[in-house]
């Protein structure tokens, strides 16, 4: 069963010991662990995404809390699927995240010889064997959790034969698919995981890093508790889904344990799940390889590459896992607490600029033709020591469209005929006349501004109900702007109904690119930086089509939860 949590706005996180916790602790003061030793294990067959990111924090955040050391290792034993760029993606975003593994890198590579005189000694024991059934075969005849499988007819091979059998495999013996190494175990089980399962499989293809040395790979199974046995990891923390694995996982280390070494324990937690988005790698694959999205870093992404290129920070995804914390149970979080961490975060570092994205032309008709000042705009006010900047005043301005009506209703405080508003660090200006096209569209409007209302203040002291942002149309720097939105339209799309897939609830507007006009400050911003568009959303520029001088923005957040409002409506 899977709870629905909704986190609106959380003010502060109290903090008390989570389950993994407290086994740590318990661990330590009973001596039966000296140093904690965690591991970040993904395997290199793609882009990590948020629920990564939440087993990294937990990994390496339980290792600085108890001055312990988190192992960064690749579990790469599937040469097919997997790629050195995706080692190095990986390896960027565990350091963006801002996490370190010194001299702890490794790779299930590393460890093939091992495993496979582990592999050798298990036969020699009787308690592995080459078996020739196909894939489909063995899935025939595994029975179900009521009823015991069949047994393989190649299980009571002799000891010398499945040697020179394996043997043969690991030598090229044979083709991909035509024999694989199985654990010999209990055929009437009801753990599904421990009928007789495989430990090797052929795989005629090129690896990473040992290149054509191997042809035969050890299952995830059968390394992954292996590999964290050799490291000595002390805590094996996996997500839920691997919780059935664990009688296995033991089994396997029975094998090749030696007393007074560490000893792993495998303990699990609950995934992290968010609505409106998919977080499996084989789907991601799908929308990059059908060029659905702009790869693996697309800002509509679940990617941590893909947060990062959106504007994301690494302290937000941080705050993010801190707040969601560890539980036993699977649940779903609400894409609205992701947004949250970011706005909170930006809110206290961001930039404040001023951009127009659906423009309407301002004509001040009582500025003089040629006339130009500077005013001072402050960029951060929750921040004193970022200083001011200078942004340009002249003529004709922009201001959004929506920010004005001809006929506006009762509790419309904005622009209008014959009212008045503020301009953000400048002049009260009065709208006195509307110019329109042929067709009858508003092309421009026509205001007279108060000189003596220099930084947004009246001498008299009467006051405005309204302050809008602008632009200087001289001065502003025209750019491209890409408006993202969340992937799919419906909270839980993988809860595909009969006759459609994934495809079918992706969001049309999640992509909306539109031609943006931005005050002259943000002409030289590099890629990453971030701004608060006041009173639009946060943006950060491009790393991807961004040029000197020519910014491309995209949108982070907006500057609240628009969802929640229209899930309410």
């Amino acid at each position: 069963m899977t709870d629905n949590i909704t986190i609106d706005t959380p003010e502060e996180v109290k903090h008390s010991l989570n389950f993994l916790e407290q086994i740590i602790e318990e661990d330590i003061k009973t001596g039966t662990v000296k140093q904690v030793v965690t591991r970040f294990p993904p395997e290199p067959n793609g882009y990590l995404h948020i629920g990564h990111a939440k087993s990294i924090c937990l990994n390496f955040g339980l290792a600085q809390k108890y001055n312990g050391k988190c192992n960064l290792r690749f579990d790469d034993t599937n040469p097919v699927k997997e790629d050195l760029e995706y080692v190095d993606s990986i390896k960027e975003d565990v350091r963006w995240l801002g996490f370190e593994w010194d001299n702890h890198e490794y790779y299930a590579s590393d460890y093939f010889e091992q495993l496979y005189q582990w592999a050798i000694k298990m036969i020699e024991d009787g308690k592995a064997y080459v078996c020739h059934m196909t894939s489909d075969q063995i899935s025939e005849n595994r029975g179900t959790p009521q009823t015991p499988g069949n047994f393989s007819p190649w299980r009571d091979r002799t000891v010398e034969e499945n040697l020179r059998e394996f043997k043969r495999m690991r030598n090229g013996g044979y083709k991909d698919g035509e024999a694989l190494l199985r654990a010999k175990l209990d055929m009437s089980s009801p753990n599904m995981h421990m009928r007789d399962p495989a430990m090797y499989r052929i795989k005629h293809a090129q690896h990473h890093r040992t290149g054509d040395k191997w042809c035969i790979y050890p299952m995830y199974d059968y390394a992954h508790g292996q590999s964290d046995y050799i490291e000595g990891i002390t805590h094996s923390i996996c997500t839920l889904e691997f919780e059935v694995h664990r009688p296995l996982y033991e089994w396997f280390l029975d094998q090749v344990y030696t007393p007074g070494t560490v000893r792993t324990k495998q303990r699990e937690f609950a995934r992290l799940n968010i609505n409106y988005t998919i977080m499996s790698k084989r789907f991601l694959l799908e929308l990059v390889q059908n060029k659905l999205v702009d790869g693996w870093d697309d800002p509509r992404m679940p990617t941590i590459c893909g947060l990062r290129r959106r504007g994301y920070t690494a302290k937000s995804i941080r705050d993010f896992a801190d707040r969601v914390g560890v539980a036993k149970r699977e649940n779903v979080i609400d894409m609205a607490l992701l947004e949250f961490c970011v706005r909170e975060d930006l809110n206290k570092i961001a930039t404040r600029v001023m951009g127009v994205l659906n423009p309407l032309k301002v004509v001040i008709t009582n500025y003089p033709e040629a006339g130009e000042e500077w005013l001072e705009a402050v960029n951060n006010p929750e921040n004193p020591e970022a200083g001011t900047r200078q942004v340009p005043f002249s003529k004709v301005l922009y201001i959004e469209q929506d920010d004005f009506m001809e006929n506006p209703p009762k509790q419309f405080f904005r622009l209008s005929l014959g009212k008045e508003v503020r301009l953000r660090y400048a002049y009260f200006i009065k709208c006195e006349d509307v110019i329109k096209d042929s067709e009858g569209n508003i092309k421009e409007v026509h205001c007279t501004y108060d000189k003596e209302t220099k930084g947004g203040n009246a001498p008299d002291g009467r006051k405005v109900k309204a302050t809008l942002h602008w632009v200087s149309a001289h001065h502003a720097i025209e750019s491209e702007v890409c408006l993202y939105d969340r992937l799919f339209r419906v909270e839980n799309p993988s809860d595909v109904e009969e006759g459609k897939t994934y495809y079918d609830y992706m969001n049309p507007d999640s992509l909306q690119v539109t031609k943006g006009f931005i005050e002259p400050s943000v002409k030289d911003a590099k890629p990453g930086d971030k701004f608060q568009f006041e009173r639009i959303g946060y943006f950060c520029v491009d790393s991807k089509n961004s040029e000197v001088g020519k910014p491309v923005f995209n949108r982070t957040v907006t500057l609240k939860d628009a969802w929640n409002k229209l899930a309410q409506k």
